[in-house]
């Protein structure tokens, strides 16, 4: 079971942390990935870090440079460290368990968190 936590209201230009954590099973065997959904639209990718045998870290375009996603393998959790924040980047956040880059799209193959809302506004 994953479960995100982290998310919350901030204005344009701050800062938030986003958790993915698991129970049962131990993340660093697995590609972890956040995607997001904002309302009316699909699911996207926004990040994927490979297994830690692999390695590998791909961010979807509109979030690189801003966006750091990284693992704590004594809390069995992955991180999505989200810096500028836009009001665009509004949308409730998953972490899904199995991602991969396939083209330019980051895609999942795995389960879903529950998620979690991220709301940017002034």
């Amino acid at each position: 079971q994953l479960v995100e936590s982290g998310g919350g209201f901030v204005q344009p230009g701050e800062s938030l942390k986003l958790s993915c954590a698991a129970s049962g099973f131990t993340l660093d065997h697995w590609p972890i990935g956040w995607f997001r959904q904002a309302p009316g639209k699909k699911r996207e990718g926004v990040s994927c870090i490979a297994s830690s045998v692999d390695g590998g870290i791909w961010y979807a375009d509109s979030v690189k440079g801003r966006f750091t996603i990284s693992r704590d393998r004594a809390k069995n959790t992955v991180y999505l460290q989200m810096n500028s924040l836009k009001p665009e980047d509004t949308a409730v956040y998953y972490c899904t368990l199995g991602c991969a880059l396939i083209g330019p799209r980051i895609i999942s193959f795995g389960s879903w968190g529950q998620g979690t809302q991220v709301t940017v506004s002034s």
